[in-house]
């Protein structure tokens, strides 16, 4: 549809919006009929006696005519400042730079409300790889979020995003593994990716729509109206692709049942160990971190809330853990550790242990690692300490810059 707005005359006009009308051009001596189609027309009143004798000569309609029209001119930039502005951080190149698409960061200040965008950015910070993010909206030609450029090459998947910067850039995170423990490593990324994926993607947006809806950025003065219709429009996708997945058709009390066994998998899988693999990252960790972020962060109240900070606590200990060695600018507040300790039969919530914000003295520097808490024989355990006395919150940057050093080699 073609829309022509003009507006030549320095003296009072009056608006007609209608699309395929008629009517008299009211100038002496014509009695010409005029068709428009999609036009916005401008006539000078004072030449226009048959439309001002229909209209009356009140001021109210003169009122009224630049109410209208500068509502309609007000919308009409508005939504081409949207059509048109492409929002990013800063000019990109991708030329020999890895350009990472996807979504714009919520205002909660958890890096992203997608799983497999915070996997993305979390991976390529693992392995040290500079990049360049594009909040664009952009999907990939396949539909997908997030996907990469590199020098003119566009890749979709976190999967084959992952094996093409292996493959071109040679860095990897599972090189130390056995082929027993890369086989377990996929398969517990295929658990988290294609099943606990769908349970937490249903709190966040059918059982907690309302609350997911305040975390989008979304400005301008339709801001709240295009919240609304973002959240919902995304949450009948979610419910539309459960149903086809299976995991849908289930009730609600089914699916947080699901989700419940999956994230005591887990627990019971990491156990006390630093990493899900050992001591050292591996690309499972960027997978199964991204996942359990929202139970930590984004989703207050809620029953994966209620576990990761209550039984399951070594995978509360697992995110921070990560957050502070690759998101320092990723802050947390305290009140974020509240929990209720059912096994105690408490109903008074309590605070986790201070697992530790991100401040500038901790860096992957040597010097400001920290020793390891030795005790004495008469030392009693303290709930902070494992069977061995050792701190459950010594320092994670012992192993930092031997690890990224080798990926670098």
């Amino acid at each position: 549809m073609c829309w022509r707005v003009g507006f030549a005359w320095t003296r009072s006009c009056v608006v007609d919006l209608g699309q395929n009308q008629s009517f008299s051009s009211g100038l002496p001596g014509s009695d010409e009929q005029l068709s428009f189609y999609g036009y916005i027309i401008a006539y000078p009143l004072q030449d226009c006696g048959g439309i001002m004798s229909a209209l009356g000569s009140d001021s109210w309609w003169r009122k009224t005519l630049y109410l209208t029209g500068g509502a309609l001119l007000a919308a009409a930039a508005y939504l081409l400042h949207e059509l048109l502005a492409i929002r990013k951080e800063e000019e990109l190149d991708s030329k020999d730079a890895i350009i990472l698409h996807q979504f714009s960061r919520p205002k909660t200040g958890v890096p992203s409300l997608s799983p497999f965008c915070l996997k993305m950015e979390t991976y390529l910070r693992m392995v040290d790889l500079p990049y360049q993010n594009y909040f664009d909206g952009k999907l990939s030609p396949q539909g997908k979020m997030p996907w990469i450029e590199y020098n003119q090459e566009q890749v979709c998947g976190t999967e084959f995003i992952i094996d093409f910067l292996e493959e071109r850039l040679g860095t990897s995170l599972n090189k130390s593994l056995t082929p027993q423990e890369k086989a377990m490593s996929r398969a517990i990324t295929k658990m988290v990716e294609e099943h606990f994926y769908w349970t937490i993607a249903y709190c966040q947006w059918v059982d907690n729509l309302e609350e997911t809806q305040k975390m989008l950025s979304v400005s301008g003065p339709l801001s709240d109206l295009l919240k609304w219709i973002l959240s919902h429009v995304t949450g009948g996708i979610v419910k539309r692709e459960m149903y086809g997945h299976g995991i849908g058709r289930f009730s609600k009390d089914e699916v947080y049942a699901l989700m419940e066994k999956d994230m005591r998998t887990l627990a019971t899988l990491l156990g006390d160990k630093k990493y899900l693999m050992g001591s050292k990252l591996s690309t499972v960790d960027a997978a199964v971190f991204s996942h359990l972020a929202p139970a930590m962060w984004t989703l207050p109240g809620t029953r994966p809330e209620q576990l990761i900070k209550g039984e399951l606590i070594n995978l509360a200990m697992y995110c921070d853990r990560i957050r502070r060695r690759f998101w320092p600018e990723w802050f947390v507040d305290l009140e974020d550790f509240c929990y209720n300790d059912a096994t105690e039969g408490s109903d008074s919530p309590s605070k986790l242990p201070d697992l530790g914000l991100y401040s500038g003295t901790d860096t992957f520097q040597e010097d400001s690692l920290h020793t390891p808490h030795t005790h004495t024989p008469q030392d009693l355990p303290s709930p902070d300490s494992d069977p061995t006395g050792h701190s459950l919150y010594d320092s994670d940057m012992d192993t930092e810059c031997s690890e990224i050093d080798q990926l670098k080699c």
